[in-house]
Order: structure tokens, then sequence, then C-alpha cells
């Protein structure tokens, strides 16, 4: 292990929401986004890991063009995010005898954009790899932690009735599936039992079939592939990653509040943090629902002030008010590591625990949206590793723990 020593230098008509619908390739032509006309790669190039440097950073901030979206809206009032008047100076951190600083991070990752704040202020912001404040960067998984948060506001807004519900009560189709029997709480843990394999790059995995059926952008789908799939063990006894399980926890959001899933994100989130841009949602089919494990494309310091929603515990404080969008202990529960037939698990609902308290939101590639709420500390990195699961720069855990331990 390293040593780290820190250095103080299922209803179509609830689909259709056409206003807010745009079709793949629309935004190639849209006037008002900078990187629009810019040459782009596919999506199996994507999770193949198969693209040319320059090609993968179009792709990642162009990723509207390759399916269709349905807007996700903000609101009229923006939260201003202050510059520190001291900001972030004389950082680094010591792996295997070796100092590292910022800067390596940022090149030995490729990372295209880092903002860093504490205590609700910017300590350090840097875009590269030619994005700027308005460029909207892929989410890739960090969209399966904000799924799941929804889950969390449907509860709190009594559109599902208890964590612990199966979820066949709203999502009746799969009633004699292998998902028959799996609650609420199984779907967020990925502890359903139902087998899965998410090998990005096996042409013949279950992940891979999904994708697929994503690309085929026929209705249901991805739907009619999740209850075809057998059951590996009885629900609540194995943990087994499944981004296929995140389009049951978006279908469940549609279904248990009648509403398109990245409107539901707008009116509870969205809309009301005072977001910078719209953000764009992939869609499994035109009109269709939500992918809810990835595609989501937003802007640096929007994904921020979600972390910062997060750090807030789904309290959102506006015009003097203060608006509780989550259950009292959702976060600390979503942020916790589980118990799964007696074994620890470093995994919550859809969040990864960290160090102490810490935690965040992944996703492939280099996608970061970290919490610590004890040092009030919000930090996003979007990168453009060159695999899916790239493991050869400096390792962000480890990175993360020694900028968090920086902070006294």
């Amino acid at each position: 292990m390293c040593n780290v020593k820190i250095i103080f230098a299922g209803v179509l008509a609830l689909l259709l929401n056409l206003s807010s619908v745009n079709a793949a390739g629309a935004q190639a032509a849209a006037p008002d986004y900078r990187h629009a006309a810019e040459p782009i790669g596919t999506v199996r190039q994507i999770y193949d890991g198969k693209l040319y440097p320059d090609i993968q950073v179009n792709t990642f901030r162009n990723i509207d063009r390759l399916f269709p979206t349905r807007t996700v809206r903000r609101g009229n009032t923006l939260s201003e995010l202050p510059v520190s008047a001291t900001p972030l100076q004389a950082f680094s951190y010591v792996v295997d005898d070796q100092t590292y600083d910022l800067y390596d991070v940022l090149s030995m990752n490729r990372v295209s954009a880092m903002l860093i704040i504490r205590n609700g202020e910017i300590l350090f912001e840097q875009y590269l790899l030619g994005n700027d404040q308005h460029t909207r960067w892929m989410s890739m998984s960090v969209v399966k932690s904000i799924t799941a948060t929804l889950i969390g506001a449907a509860i709190h807004d009594g559109y599902i009735n208890s964590i612990d519900d199966p979820i066949v009560n709203y999502l009746p189709r799969f009633k004699g599936s292998a998902y028959d029997g799996v609650s609420v709480r199984h779907l967020l843990q990925m502890s359903s039992g139902v087998a899965w394999n998410e090998t990005y790059t096996d042409p013949a995995s279950d992940r891979r079939r999904m994708l697929e059926a994503q690309i085929s952008q026929q209705p249901d789908a991805i739907l009619a592939l999740m209850a075809t799939l057998p059951r590996a063990a009885e629900p609540g006894t194995v943990w087994n990653y499944s981004t296929g399980e995140t389009q049951l926890a978006g279908a469940l959001v549609l279904a248990a509040t009648g509403k398109p899933v990245a409107k539901y994100l707008s009116e509870k989130i969205w809309s009301k943090v005072g977001m910078q841009a719209d953000a764009n949602w992939w869609l499994q089919s035109p009109n269709g629902l939500e992918i809810g494990g990835s595609g989501l494309s937003a802007t640096l310091r929007d994904y921020a002030r979600f972390g910062l929603f997060l750090l807030n515990d789904g309290v959102i404080q506006s015009a003097g008010k203060k608006e509780r969008v989550l259950p009292v202990g959702w976060i600390e529960a979503a942020s916790s590591r589980k118990v799964v037939a007696g074994e620890t698990v470093n995994y919550g609902y859809m969040l990864w625990p960290m160090h102490g308290r810490s935690y965040a939101a992944e996703g492939i590639f280099g996608q970061y949206v970290f919490v610590d709420p004890d040092k009030k500390l919000v930090v996003v990195m979007l990168s453009a590793q060159p695999k899916p699961l790239y493991r050869a720069g400096l390792d962000e855990y480890t990175f993360l723990k020694a900028l968090s331990d920086f902070f006294h």
C-alpha cells in the first residue's frame, strides 16, 4: 500500500415531454455552443477505449450528438460561487517517496477541468484540453448517484412509500422476473441477486448488451433486456455492480412520480440550486426513458453545485428559505458502507464511501464529484483518460484523501 504524507507547503404517455426533447445531433447546429461543430467518435468507440485523444475530448463534450436527449432545465436565479481571497497554494503530497502537486494530477490523469470548493468558496478552478466554463462534459456513472438521489426525493415527496417496498409495486411488468422480490433498497445497493456482467470491453457482457439495446433506440429495449436476466442469488445476499439496475432506478422514478426523470431532476434540484446552464440527459429512445446510469452532460460548476447540494444534506436555501428535498439522514445512509450477507461492502446508495465520512459520485475515464462533509469540501474532476478503467495515472482516492488531510 502507498504511504501518504501531507506536506503543508412503464407508461408511455408519461414519457411524452416533447418541448424538452432534443433529437440526436441537434446540438451540432446550436450556434451558442462553442464545441458544437467538432468531429466526434461513436459510443462503441468510447466503451472500447478506441478513440484518438483529441476525438475523445470532442466526444465527451458533445455527447448530446450521440443520442436523443431530454433537457434538464435550470431556474431563473444563478447561485454565484465566490472565489476565495486565499486560493489554494503550496499543496503537495507524497506517495512512495515521490512528491506530487495539483499540476501533476492534472497532467498525469488527463484532467479536462477541476474545481475545488471549501466553505462555499472556490479555492482552485482550472480548465484544460480546450474546455471552458461553458463546456458541458459527459457524466459517465456520476449520474447513477443523481438517479439514486431522485429516489430519495421521491420517498421524501411520498411518491415511494418506503425504501423497503418491492419494486414490482411500482414496476408491475417485473412480476415473475428475477426482480420479483427485489426491494428499492436492494436496487440502490446493487444487491438484487440478479445476474449481471459489467465488463465494458467484452462485447458479450450484459453491459454491452444494454449498450446495444440503447443504440437500437427501440422503445423499452433496455427494460425488456432486464426482464430476461436470471437470478444468481437471493436478494440482499450478494453485491454486484450493475449499470442495468440504474435503468430500473430511473424507471422507478418515472413510474412513482409520473414525471420524466429529467423533469423531476429539474423540479427538485436543477432549477432550485442556482445552476448556470441547462443539462442534457440521454434517452433510451426518442421521447423515451432517460439512461439512469450514464449520459448526463453538464458544466463543471454545475456538477459542483450538485456536490454542494449533497454537502448541505439535501437542503436548498434560497431567498432566505430552506427547503428539504431529501429525507433526514438520507445522505448519511446513502454515503455509508453497507453490510450485505455479513460482509461490509464499499458502496452506499449508488455513492462510493471513502475516507472518514467522505464519499464520491464516480464515473469511468476519471469523473468525480467528491464531498467531504467534515472539511466542507467539494472537488469535481472531469477527465479524458484513455481507457474506461485506466489506472496508470495518479490514484484519485489517494489524491483526494491527501487534499482533505491538507485542511485542518
